[in-house]
């Protein structure tokens, strides 16, 4: 079965990678080289056991846009979002054996390098992928 692992930061996280600001210190240029290469060696990992699909990193969420409706209009607005305290940053697409065993996978996620507090903000989710309106149980 087919899952997606959810991966959460936050708008500070993305600030830091990005230079920082008044209220978030910079990340390192070793901080983000130790981050990235463990999503590289992770991402090989997946794609060597075989479970890797599909892995995507998001751009930081100033650069969202929202599509909705409100009273029968539609309508556009632009991100970030100050109320936001968490953004999702990427997923992965994992087809492998269990529930268990992708929730192992994302497990894995926490030993990733950050600098400072990031580890405490960031997590992950995990949900299995149907494969039609059949699986969701009306």
């Amino acid at each position: 079965m087919k899952y997606m692992i959810l991966s959460y930061a936050s708008q500070r996280d993305y600030d830091g990678t990005a230079g920082g600001t008044e209220q978030t210190p910079a990340w390192s240029a070793e901080d983000f080289a130790g981050m990235v290469g463990f999503m590289e060696a992770f991402d090989k990992e997946l794609a060597a056991s075989g479970e890797l699909v599909e892995t995507r990193g998001l751009a930081a969420p100033v650069h969202t846009r929202r599509v909705g409706n409100r009273d029968g209009q539609a309508f556009v607005t632009d991100g970030p979002y100050a109320e936001t305290q968490e953004v999702l940053a990427g997923y992965w697409i994992v087809e492998c054996e269990s529930f268990d065993r992708a929730t192992e996978i994302a497990g894995r996620l926490r030993n990733c390098p950050v600098p400072g507090d990031a580890a405490a903000t960031a997590y992950a989710d995990i949900r299995p992928i149907t494969d039609g309106a059949q699986e969701l149980a009306f």
